[in-house]
């Protein structure tokens, strides 16, 4: 059998990538299957998607949002603040320093990065959009304080940038949503489908 790729289209503020994050990671490792990462930017694709930041949807959607919320810190179990201490937060610093990692340190120590960052803003309430902060968030991980200084680059932003065009044209339009041969799992609520298409 083939070994299948997951390309995983994420924003590192997005408490629905953080609630899927570790599910995700444990279904790959079961199947065997490469996790590609991508942040991307939504500041981008929303524009072009019909998407709006979480501040101009209206109310009953902001309202379902915390209902759904509770729902699945209850449903898996997760520490989870509907109202975090630093959120909104931009994620564009946290995005690139991800990349980053992954290509120096590779994909898993990138995940884990992630999985640290999503934590970060949803159960432990910290500034990913601070740098001191994300340089300790290195250091958790066991990665070097010198990656910070690397997201900075233009090579990051362009690898940053590629990621956001590469799911415009796939028609990706929130975060997360993960991609096998083209075809998009939108949330973390898909992936029991997901499941599915890994074990075809």
């Amino acid at each position: 059998m083939t070994q299948k790729s997951i390309d995983y289209y994420l924003v590192p503020q997005s408490p629905w990538a953080y609630l899927g994050h570790a599910r995700l990671v444990a279904l790959a490792k079961k199947h065997d299957a490469v996790i590609n990462v991508c942040p991307m930017d939504l500041g981008r694709i929303f524009p072009v998607s019909g998407g709006l930041p979480l501040p101009k949807r209206a109310p009953q959607r902001q309202a379902y949002r915390l209902l759904e919320l509770e729902r699945f810190r209850k449903h898996l179990q997760l520490p989870l603040h509907l109202q975090p201490q630093f959120f909104p937060v931009a994620g564009d610093d946290a995005a690139r320093l991800i990349i980053a990692v992954c290509q120096a340190d590779g994909a898993e120590a990138g995940l884990a990065l992630a999985g640290k960052i999503l934590a970060g803003v949803w159960a432990d309430q910290r500034d990913i959009a601070n740098a001191d902060t994300l340089k300790v968030m290195l250091a958790e991980c066991g990665l070097s304080a010198s990656r910070y200084e690397v997201s900075l680059m233009a090579s990051v932003q362009l690898e940053y940038d590629r990621h956001t065009q590469a799911a415009l044209d796939l028609g990706v339009f929130g975060a997360p949503s993960y991609v096998i041969d083209g075809e998009i799992f939108w949330g973390q609520d898909r992936l029991d489908f997901l499941e599915k298409m890994l074990n075809i």
